[in-house]
């Protein structure tokens, strides 16, 4: 059995004899397979592989060997508020966030949330997350994530951006301008991006923030088809001003018109989609069914573990779930049966690993096992469980059975960083007290009866919104008429 003393730097690693899914291009499946991994990269993928002689092995027998999964879109400094707002609606948790509570959260805040919820990522098999970061009020605040994004052993993307003042101003500012020119300098660990929503007001406040974007040559994240929030206004004015390309990822896109979907697809973009997060929240029904009829691109998300869960797993059977259920709804409702399902288990896995991958430009090197490629890697094997076996469908037993307490080594990078279900070289009691302070600082501001009410706070018909941004007065009236709802559909 090997320690982790034993994953020295620079010693070659070889996963034998696991159910394979390279996840690449002809969907090659190895029932027993090997992958080898030598420095930061897979240098082979097959059967029986020979390996050096000081390499370390670890035995996948029973299990099943895939790409790290990638998460396009989570909230992670709301981690340290876990499960806080599990009966929250969309509305609710936009008053909570955006116009009240929300700016209490100190630097020191958001490090504590990025920290567990990267050390959770890792743990979940989750390789690579974009940190969709909202709550960076200050440079003091971006500099807070970005240690946090660096003190853990994954491969994170700062998605930078702040809910408490306009796009336009937090962009155009010179610190901006100096964090951006400080702490992004290329490295493959560390991506960044800006995040940022288009509120549709024709005024188009948000065009700064995407010139800025534009010169810095850094993607846009944008949430899309929120309903109540961001809906078709905003991806035409994105669209007509030229700033829809290939690196835009559209985040929910669950409320949108089929023209929208037709501009996203002409112009290259993909969709995050949190399918827990929509099924629950209200931005709209999980679209996978409309984007997968218009071609689109997808990658997988769990948003915020202020509500749900912080692993793919549960986004990949929620998806399936949610597709399934529209598909067979439609059927009824003329009279029909569906015999085949158009959305499989592989596709959904394929989404969780290579979707990411093709979301953030990373294809040529994560998403798939292949030789040259970056080595992030799981083994999901548990031999102490009864629903590790029989291993017949192994996308189906990834997207149905497998769930994060099954994820028995993960390598980023090509370092071991789980082993036999334990983290590896993580101070779990640390980042519990650093958890600790930021809650009881947050309940103690708050005080008790806010912090109970918190939890299913009433809404005044005053924040009732149209969007929960305060730097325009800009209302559509698309999602509060009959013929809105209409035009959905």
């Amino acid at each position: 059995m090997n320690q982790p003393n034993e994953f020295a730097p620079g010693r070659p690693v070889v996963l034998r004899g696991g159910t394979v899914l390279t996840m690449d291009a002809g969907r090659r499946v190895y029932e027993r397979g090997d992958v080898l991994v030598t420095g930061d990269r897979i240098t082979a993928v097959g059967p029986e592989l020979e390996a050096p002689a000081d390499a370390v092995v670890i035995d996948a027998s029973g299990g099943i060997v895939m790409p790290g999964m990638i998460d396009t879109h989570r909230h992670l400094w709301q981690t340290a508020m876990r499960g806080y707002g599990a009966d929250w609606t969309l509305t609710q948790y936009f008053v909570w966030y955006y116009l009240e509570s929300g700016k209490l959260f100190r630097p020191q805040d958001v490090h504590a949330g990025n920290v567990l919820a990267a050390i959770e990522a890792l743990e979940s098999g989750v390789t690579t997350v974009v940190d969709w970061s909202h709550g960076l009020q200050t440079v003091e605040h971006a500099d807070a994530a970005a240690d946090a994004l660096r003190s853990v052993p994954g491969r994170f993307v700062l998605a930078y951006g702040n809910i408490q003042a306009p796009p336009a101003e937090w962009t155009g500012a010179p610190e901006f301008r100096d964090f951006v020119n400080r702490r992004v300098t290329g490295d493959d660990m560390f991506g960044f991006q800006i995040a940022f929503d288009v509120t549709g007001d024709p005024a188009f406040p948000e065009k700064p923030a995407f010139e800025v974007a534009r010169d810095l040559g850094v993607p846009v994240t944008t949430h899309a088809g929120v309903w109540g929030a961001t809906g078709d206004e905003g991806i035409k004015l994105m669209h007509d001003h030229g700033f829809m390309t290939p690196e835009t990822i559209y985040v929910h896109a669950a409320s949108l018109s089929a023209d929208s979907y037709h501009r996203i697809a002409a112009t290259g973009g993909s969709i995050s989609v949190s399918t827990e997060s929509e099924q629950s929240a209200g931005q709209g029904y999980p679209p996978t069914w409309q984007i997968r009829a218009h071609g689109i691109p997808v990658s997988l998300s769990m948003d915020t573990s202020v509500w749900w869960s912080g692993d793919l797993f549960s986004a990949m059977r929620t998806t399936l779930g949610a597709d399934r259920s529209r598909e067979h709804l439609e059927a009824h409702a003329t009279g029909e049966t569906v015999t085949h399902a158009s959305l499989r288990a592989e596709h959904v896995v394929a989404w969780a690993t290579r979707g990411g991958a093709h979301a953030l430009g990373r294809e040529s090197d994560l998403g798939t096992l292949e030789p040259g490629k970056k080595a992030d890697i799981v083994l999901i094997k548990n031999d102490d469980s009864a629903v590790s076996f029989p291993l017949l469908n192994p996308y189906g037993h990834v997207a149905f059975q497998a769930q994060r307490g099954d994820v028995h080594t993960v390598l980023v990078n090509g370092k071991v960083v789980k082993h036999e279900h334990r983290l590896v070289g993580i101070d779990l009691a640390a980042v519990r007290r650093e958890i600790d302070e930021t809650v009881g600082y947050l309940r103690s501001t708050l005080g008790a009866e806010a912090w109970q009410q918190g939890m299913n706070p009433d809404v005044p018909e005053t924040k009732i919104l149209d969007n929960p941004y305060t730097y325009t007065e800009y209302r559509s009236a698309a999602t509060h008429t009959k013929a809105g709802l209409k035009g959905k559909e």
